[in-house]
């Protein structure tokens, strides 16, 4: 290709993946010539819905929906996500062609006092996932749905008179450029970078998708970051096999080294149902996943 146009959302966290996708096709193709167009998805105008309370059903496709249908379209010729926003299924006629390299994983808990949480204190998320996990550990921690980009979530819990802290992706964060001094985060006056949340992060986390036509796979797959490519195509797979999506209450961390792939997995059921956990070891993405899923299906 010559000439095309990649689809991305508009926010600033979705402008600096497509900055870097950009980079990746720059590299590798230094004659194509590229256009940016920008999307408000579902999931960006519609803030007034609970992807707490929502049904996966509902929360399907919020962030990836209107480049799906330009992509079809013929409108653009490439979508940049968030993997991690990607449904399960996609459209008949558009695949998953590439990942970039993965960025870190880990979620990351910012404050307002930069020290212990007290008991009771009230943490801003709109994940079932990050919301399960905190109260497993802290049963006595308050959560509270926040909604908006970074930007906006940072501003809410910095004006908020009830909230303690939020819990974010490391990613998001190291991508919009955010620095720490002394546990501080720069830039946000009285937020405070107090750790690493000891948690599992959801599935795909940190890995930016590349979404294409299938006639134009082999053209994009030439950007596919291989170590990142085969772990998401395990944890994936686990999502088919639990038929789940992007909202389902799951955690997963999965490694690759000389001794084959390694996935450690926990799922949220019912509010008073205790989580299934699993940690297994295979030699495939395919292998692995089966394995994790199996696991949690045993009693």
């Amino acid at each position: 290709m010559k000439n095309l146009i990649l689809g991305t959302r508009g926010s600033a966290l979705a402008m600096a993946q497509a900055e870097l996708t950009l980079a990746a096709l720059g590299r590798i193709y230094p004659d194509t010539q590229v256009g940016v167009r920008k999307f408000t998805t579902s999931g960006d105008r519609k803030l007034d819905i609970s992807l707490i309370k929502a049904t996966p059903a509902g929360a399907k496709g919020l962030f990836t929906k209107e480049l799906e249908e330009a992509l079809l379209r013929r409108e653009i010729d490439l979508a940049v996500h968030s993997c991690k926003d990607m449904p399960g299924g996609m459209p008949e006629g558009l695949v998953l062609a590439a990942v970039l390299e993965r960025a870190n994983t880990a979620d990351v808990l910012l404050t307002k006092t930069g020290g212990e949480l007290p008991m009771g204190a009230h943490i801003a998320t709109s994940s079932v996932r990050r919301a399960r996990q905190l109260q497993l550990r802290r049963p006595d921690l308050v959560i509270e749905e926040i909604r908006g980009n970074v930007a906006t979530r940072l501003r809410k819990l910095r004006e908020s008179q009830t909230l303690h802290g939020t819990v974010l992706a490391q990613a998001g964060l190291d991508r919009l450029g955010y620095r720490t001094e002394n546990g501080k985060l720069e830039s946000e006056e009285g937020i405070f970078y107090a750790q690493q949340a000891e948690m599992l992060p959801a599935i795909s986390q940190g890995a930016i998708a590349l979404q294409c036509r299938a006639e134009d796979v082999t053209f994009f797959a030439a950007l596919n970051h291989e170590l990142t490519g085969l772990a998401i195509r395990a944890e994936r797979e686990l999502m088919r096999l639990l038929n789940g999506d992007c909202s389902l209450p799951v955690g997963v961390a999965t490694e690759i080294g000389a001794e084959g792939m390694r996935m450690k997995v926990i799922l949220f059921g019912e509010p008073d149902e205790p989580p299934r956990q699993a940690e297994v070891r295979g030699d495939t993405p395919e292998s692995v996943a089966a394995r994790a899923f199996e696991a949690l299906a045993t009693p």
